[in-house]
């Protein structure tokens, strides 16, 4: 069940020095941390996910990067498929706001990730007006991102519980996460202001947030659907347009 909250951004040093003059180059499968990074951004330029990333390098808390720091970005050798162990449950809030490809504290592999065809199922409506601008791949886009207007209202896709709505998950801005039932959860990510708190019940088609480009470069909504903490394409559970 979805009993644990996404740990507050941590706050770290950066390194002056390493930023004021030039890095040496890194050799292939890894990446130097630049100021400004996201897991995130460096998990979808690099077609892979947080998740693998923060596996390969270790890493306790993907939401903190220091400038610098040189990540292997790509499968050790013979361990491409391989590792399934995770550092929390996949359906903490963690774990489903994580796509993102989200930003995350599971360890799931690039594989695990992606969807099978699940056991139960759910009917969705769409959280937003809007063009789809980036569809679901189930790699570099773990959802959808619906264009339009900064203010437009995002709506409950289906009704439940609202379990995380913060703002402490880089690369995601002001997100919410509603619970649905034992199997299902969805995401709405870089909302401009969040109306509703957690432990909310919600009615599905009830305002709950109004589009934005927070942590973002544009305005939009960044949806996703998961289904036992796994990204699922949300557009087989949407009604056809």
């Amino acid at each position: 069940m979805l009993t644990t909250r996404i740990r507050r951004l941590v706050c770290v040093s950066m390194i002056a020095a390493l930023a004021a003059c030039g890095s040496a180059p890194v050799g292939p499968g890894y990446y130097r941390v630049e100021r400004g990074d996201t897991l995130y951004k460096i998990a979808r330029s690099n077609r892979t996910s947080v998740q693998s990333i923060a596996r390969w390098n270790n890493l306790s808390n993907p939401d903190s990067l220091e400038v610098g720091r040189v990540l292997r970005v790509a499968p050790p050798p013979g361990t491409a498929t391989a590792g399934t162990g995770s550092t929390g449950s996949a359906k903490s809030s963690g774990s489903a706001a994580a796509s993102a490809g989200s930003p995350s504290t599971s360890t799931r592999s690039a594989a695990d990730e992606t969807p099978s065809t699940p056991a139960s199922s759910i009917s969705l409506i769409w959280p937003a007006s809007g063009n789809v601008i980036r569809s679901f791949d189930g790699t570099n886009s773990k959802g959808i991102d619906i264009a339009n207007v900064a203010g437009t209202p995002v709506f409950a896709a289906a009704g439940g519980t609202v379990v995380y709505a913060s703002n402490g998950l880089r690369g995601y801005g002001n997100l919410l996460i509603i619970k649905h039932n034992a199997d299902y959860l969805t995401a709405y990510a870089h909302n401009r202001t969040l109306l509703v708190k957690e432990g909310e019940t919600v009615q599905q088609g009830q305002k709950v947030a109004e589009m934005g480009d927070s942590d973002n470069d544009r305005v939009m909504l960044h949806f996703e659907l998961r289904y036992d903490g796994r990204s699922i394409d949300p557009t087989r559970s949407l009604p056809q347009r």
